[in-house]
């Protein structure tokens, strides 16, 4: 089978030489904070400096990337895998926001909607954030939730803001001037033809600023009551979801026509979870499950698992057609598939990860053109205990995308790159120690333009959007009330003889396990070290179901970097892909590779975007 693959794809052996990169390797020895913006980073190293473990490091740059508005804010989620070097065990941090009261698909039918919709307060599950940071910091944490929020505290008091996010805010002003509570917190110069902050002004959320100080509240006066650094901290988690910064959330998100009830926040809970787990050539490599689209990576990588990977050459034609047909067969499978595992129907888990299952998808692959209409696959037959598939009368009724009505992304190559939809926010966040904690975490939801609930400064996620209406589309991903939304965020991390490996994760909504799988390859099957891998060219499919807006499908369409050659450019258009060109293709990506022979560890952090990594 190998070889016969082998065959059909690559005639000449692929030979990696080294590679310079526009940003240096990050080499440390004691610790490693990396993440979406330099002053989140510099939140890390502070803590690590004071004497913080990864974990501490790690919630401080979420508090960091929360409050500068880094395609996330307080009310987004957070999805995190951390390994513990104690039971040498990697634990899942289960902090997405649920569907509120009155969220049903009817509601959303009855105001002629397709999806739950794309902003506004409505589009909002209850805030994760929040309570993610201070589970993961009673839990694993070392340091006082007052200590991991200082450098947070002093951002919310005025920071340079920088021109990527003013300029964000400039550019969607008139859907902000709706929401009175984000109108005066965002628009700082109201009546001016700039009515968004200035690159480098000092920008104050002072409301934020006051909620981020009653949590420390909460906390000191729990600790001068004799309770445990632990139970304190639980103590600021209650005050934001059942006291007064829940009374006033609640009171301004209701108040712009929102739904989030009282009830809604004080059921809500962080789940502590096993992740899903597949071997590739030895290494272990974890995701999430199925709430977000993590399984995706492990699924195309059981599936490239059964190619020739030592007669493919990076980036040729033939690599990136396998490599689109691959993610074709996962992302189709994760469209109809995967959902919140703690709703019925159960997700066929089993068989979606079976090596059985990638063995007869990899068999369908037509090597010389690119399958336009690629279903979900049977994997209830790979379950082990086998049942009928129940929803196998909705694939068979599916309907297929006209691919001559694939329109371009861009008019002409002159034209701006359109990242609002498909690449929708999400940062991420690595952190690594000496004692041998290792932290993966992409947080996202609340970002600009958000809804900011009342004076709590807290922006409202908006991830309601990533539901289904209707049970033929997906029958796991149906909006109920309690329930959590499939999302993209999906942290990765790769064990090796039983140690830690890589870590890596990566921003970009849909594209966010394209690029790690080819991240993870450029790694294991390419040589390249971690600096390269993140920032190498990638491929970019846009065949799957967007998680956002009108969740739009664009069979064929394919992203390569602008210096590909044109020959390979040819052959895929012989394929039947559209091509579209950009100068960057890798993230942003943030990893940390660990060098047990030097024992040290090497930080990557891509080129892409503004992501900055500190290390000692």
């Amino acid at each position: 089978m190998k070889n016969i693959i082998c065959c059909i794809i690559m005639l000449t052996p692929l030979i990696i030489t080294s590679q310079s990169t526009q940003k240096p390797v990050l080499h440390a020895k004691e610790w490693l904070a990396i993440t979406g913006k330099p002053l989140g980073a510099s939140a890390g190293a502070q803590i690590f400096i004071k004497g913080g473990n990864a974990i501490d490091a790690s919630c401080a740059m979420l508090a960091a990337t929360s409050t500068m508005w880094d395609v996330l804010s307080w009310g987004g989620e957070t999805q995190a895998l951390i390994y513990n070097p104690h039971t040498k065990e990697v634990i899942g941090i289960n902090a997405l926001g649920v569907a509120p009261t009155g969220a049903t698909a009817d509601f959303f039918l009855d105001k002629d909607m397709k999806y739950p919709p794309q902003y506004g307060p409505l589009a909002a599950v209850t805030p994760g954030t929040p309570g993610g940071l201070m589970t993961m910091l009673a839990e694993y944490g070392t340091m006082s939730l007052k200590e991991v929020l200082a450098p947070a505290i002093d951002l919310a008091s005025g920071y340079p803001i920088e021109a990527q996010t003013a300029n964000q805010i400039e550019s969607h002003k008139e859907k902000i001037k709706a929401w009175p509570y984000s109108k005066e917190v965002y628009l700082t110069h109201q009546g001016e033809e700039r009515e968004a902050p200035h690159a480098g002004e000092i920008f104050i959320q002072d409301d934020l600023r006051q909620t981020l100080e009653k949590l420390i509240e909460a906390e000191s006066k729990a600790l001068a009551k004799g309770l445990s650094r632990k139970d304190a901290i639980y103590a600021a988690y209650d005050r934001f979801y059942k006291g007064d910064i829940a009374d006033e959330f609640v009171r301004g998100t209701q108040e712009q026509g929102g739904l989030i009830t009282k009830e809604d926040l004080a059921n809500w809970q962080v789940y502590i979870e096993k992740p899903d787990k597949v071997n590739y050539k030895g290494i272990d490599v974890y995701k999430l499950t199925s709430w977000v689209q993590g399984p995706v990576l492990l699924q195309s990588l059981n599936m490239m698992e059964q190619l020739d990977m030592e007669c493919m050459q990076y980036n040729s034609a033939k690599y990136m057609h396998g490599l689109y047909q691959v993610m074709n067969m996962a992302f189709a499978d994760r469209d109809f598939y995967y959902g919140d595992p703690y709703f019925a129907p159960a997700e066929p888990m089993e068989g979606l990860l079976s090596k059985e299952y990638a063995k007869e998808r990899v068999s369908q692959i037509n090597w010389e053109q690119n399958d336009a209409h690629v279903l979900p696959g049977n994997p209830y037959l790979y379950q082990n205990k086998k049942v009928d598939n129940p929803y196998l009368k909705y694939i068979e009724q599916m309907d297929t995308v006209d691919v001559s009505s694939v329109s371009p992304l861009r008019q002409s190559e002159d034209d701006e790159f359109p990242l609002d939809d498909f690449y929708s926010g999400t940062t991420s966040i690595q952190a690594a120690d000496k004692e041998g904690w290792v932290v993966s975490i992409t947080p996202s939801g609340g970002w600009v333009p958000a809804v900011i609930a009342g004076k709590t400064g807290v922006g409202l996620s908006q991830r309601m959007q990533s539901f289904v209406l209707k049970e033929e589309e997906n029958p796991f991903n149906v909006v109920e009330p309690g329930k959590r939304p499939r999302a993209t965020l999906t942290p990765s991390m790769a064990l090796k003889d039983g140690k830690p490996h890589i870590s890596f994760a990566i921003q970009g909504g849909d594209s966010q396990d394209q690029n790690g799988l080819q991240f993870f390859l450029n790694m294991v099957e390419f040589g390249m070290n971690v600096q390269e891998a993140v920032e190498a060219a990638n491929m970019n499919s846009f065949q799957m179901k967007g998680s956002f807006g009108q969740h739009e499908i664009k069979p064929g369409l394919m992203l390569v970097r602008d210096d590909t050659p044109v020959w390979t450019r040819r052959a895929l258009k012989k394929m039947g892909y559209k091509i579209e060109l950009r100068d960057r293709t890798s993230g942003p990506m943030n990893a940390i590779y660990f060098d047990w022979v030097q024992g040290s560890m090497w930080g990557g952090s891509s080129n892409y975007g503004e992501d900055y990594g500190i290390g000692w």
